[in-house]
């Protein structure tokens, strides 16, 4: 009769490595470890070849003076696509050295910040149920938009003159929802009681009215780009947008220039519904970063001073995406913190049921429909000017 041990009596052999082997074996295990790093780069080195085993015939970039007109940047003297390629390869060009990846990717990756930021409030924030959070949502929302269309626009627009008006109207469409998203968001969380009673019935339709102002004057300046002069064609562009920038933060502004005295003490902050205010750096930063993007905006620096340098790598326009990423980032930061610490105040001046969130919800589809009747009407436009000027040939 044989006798079984029970499990809990078996004991799993046990190899002792002798104190000789030791150093041998650890040095195996690096070696290896460091062979495996050594394929990994290999890899990561190979992608540009994989690139091109998949669109071998893709063409290279073209100087300024092998494009069109309408195509060409100040000061940027190549790095410029091709015109009438398939879509693959405009697509394709998103891992090409040209003047415009730096613009794609710099937008590319401020969208997929804006992502993993609004997957991180959806986790604590209800923008299901909670309508005072819709605000917040608006302005997420309105920020991928905007971020996602100038992706688009810069990737996509060297596909013909046609597409290159479409695709910037496009992102002007979205630069209008991102005016609005501003100005909800502000309107809601940043808003100080008595700049709201002084504001109350015309601040968000007057913001609906410059969010499409702004988009027509940018789609209008686009149009007659190289009919007007570059100092015309910028005012229609840049004053709207600014008159919409100056009114969406003018709640921002306010809060500010008051905060100093208003939060001086416990007691005038507790009065206000508010225990401290941990926002006031985010929209501060959110304020220094935007007139920062501003300012390379409407000046081409530093390529201005280094022409035919900064083809590839620092152009002003990249450094404006770039300050425009980190302002939005901090204005979703310093929301989010209002939301947080100043529901007594917005559920007072807004209502407990978040009613006038409903409200203005309904109005930012209202209005980003219209912005796109605008672009659809300035695309039309476009196609018959192209359309006579091709016959007249």
């Amino acid at each position: 009769m044989h006798c079984c041990q029970s499990p809990e009596t078996i004991q799993p052999a046990t190899t002792t490595v002798p104190p000789s082997i030791r150093p041998s074996l650890m040095a195996t295990i690096v070696m290896d470890r460091i062979g495996r790093l050594f394929i990994n780069l290999q890899q990561v080195r190979a992608v540009p070849q994989m690139l091109t085993e998949v669109a071998p015939s893709m063409p290279g970039t073209l100087r300024d003076t092998e494009v069109p007109g309408f195509f060409r940047e100040r000061y940027i003297h190549a790095g410029y696509r091709p015109l009438h390629q398939g879509w693959r390869y405009y697509f394709l060009s998103l891992f090409q050295r040209h003047n415009e990846t730096i613009n794609v990717w710099t937008h590319l990756l401020g969208s997929l910040l804006v992502l993993v930021k609004f997957l991180q409030l959806a986790e604590t924030v209800d923008f299901i149920h909670d309508a005072h959070a819709w605000p917040l949502l608006i302005l997420l929302l309105s920020s991928l938009a905007y971020m996602a269309c100038s992706t688009v626009a810069h990737l996509l627009a060297a596909k013909s003159e046609f597409y290159h008006y479409c695709f910037f109207f496009l992102d002007y469409v979205g630069v209008a929802q991102y005016q609005y998203g501003s100005a909800v968001a502000h309107f809601y969380y940043a808003v100080e009681p008595d700049y709201h009673q002084w504001v109350s019935s015309v601040f968000m339709p007057t913001a609906s009215f410059l969010c499409c102002l702004s988009c027509l004057g940018c789609c209008y300046g686009k149009y007659r780009n190289h009919s007007l002069r570059v100092w015309v064609r910028k005012v229609g562009q840049v004053v709207p947008s600014a008159m919409a920038y100056a009114w969406d933060t003018s709640p921002v502004f306010h809060r500010l220039l008051l905060w100093p005295t208003s939060h001086s003490d416990d007691i005038t902050a507790a009065a206000s519904g508010v225990v401290g205010d941990s926002a006031i750096s985010f929209h501060g930063g959110q304020v220094a970063f935007f007139l920062s993007s501003a300012f390379f905006f409407t000046n081409p620096l530093p390529e201005r001073l280094f022409p035919g340098h900064c083809d590839f790598l620092g152009q002003g326009h990249q450094l404006f995406h770039v300050f425009l990423v980190i302002c939005t980032l901090c204005q979703i930061q310093a929301s989010h913190l209002d939301y947080l610490g100043r529901r007594p105040l917005y559920t007072q001046l807004h209502g407990e049921r978040g009613a006038a969130a409903t409200i203005y919800l309904v109005q930012y589809g209202a209005t980003q429909v219209v912005c796109v009747c605008i672009a659809v009407f300035m695309a039309r436009k476009v196609k018959r000017l192209l359309d006579c000027r091709d016959k007249s040939k």
